[in-house]
Formats: structure tokens, C-alpha cells, sequence
């Protein structure tokens, strides 16, 4: 599951393609399925979205929730590959895009009625 934050007039125009992107890089780096897209957008008023110095309006928040077993490197060249697509594809300056990876051991997620140390037919790997 991704959270992303942004100010309004930056972040709608660009949902689309950035929700593309993210789920592009989240497939190609942990191989994720096609129909395991699950984002969410929080588009803010300017007011309301409180960012550090030195960022431009274009500053973007992407919150990764992720059951555990990921490999440093892999998580590291999930937020690389993230860096390099936004800005060739979107322009967004790395400067402007902060990523955080928040994990959980597989007990701590629901889904489907059941919890995610007890599913048996996930269709990826969680221990990339």
C-alpha cells in the first residue's frame, strides 16, 4: 500500500502517470503483479502541507507499506529507481521527493479476512 502527499495543484495533474510510475518501479524492483496496485492520494492545500526549506512546490511524499523480508539493497534500488524515474519522467528534482519504505512483520497486515503470515497464494515474493 503507497500513500503520496502533495499540494493540490501539482499533485492532480500528475496522478496518473505517477501512480504508473511508482507501480512500474514497484514491479520491476520487487516484483509485484500488475493487479496489486494499491495507492493512495492525499492532495493537499498549500496551507495545509508543511515542507522542509530549499524544496519547491513540486515536493512530493511517497510512503511505502510493505510486509517485511525485502533485502536492504532491494529496498535501496526501489528508491533509486524511484529518484531516476520521476525526475526523467515527470521532471520532479530529486530535492523535491522524499520516500520512505515503512515495513510491518506479515502478522500485522489483514487482508482478504486473514492475516498476511497466514496467506498461501500470493502471486510475488516478499523475500526479494
Amino acid at each position: 500500500m503507497i500513500v503520496i502527499y502533495g499540494i493540490k495543484e501539482r499533485l492532480n495533474p500528475i496522478k496518473a502517470e505517477l501512480s504508473d510510475i511508482i507501480h512500474q518501479c514497484m514491479q520491476s524492483v520487487l516484483g509485484m503483479p500488475e493487479d496489486k496496485r494499491a495507492h493512495r492520494f492525499f492532495p493537499l492545500a498549500k496551507e495545509n502541507f508543511y515542507y522542509p526549506a530549499g524544496r519547491s512546490d513540486a515536493y512530493t511524499v511517497i510512503e511505502i507499506n510493505m510486509m517485511s523480508g525485502r533485502q536492504p539493497e532491494t529496498q535501496k534500488r526501489l528508491i533509486k529507481t524511484l529518484f531516476l524515474l520521476l525526475e526523467t519522467k515527470l521532471n520532479i528534482a530529486p530535492i523535491d521527493i522524499e520516500i520512505t519504505i515503512k515495513e510491518q512483520a506479515p502478522y500485522q497486515w489483514g487482508f482478504r479476512g486473514m492475516t498476511g503470515d497466514e496467506v498461501r497464494d500470493l502471486n510475488y515474493k516478499v523475500e526479494v
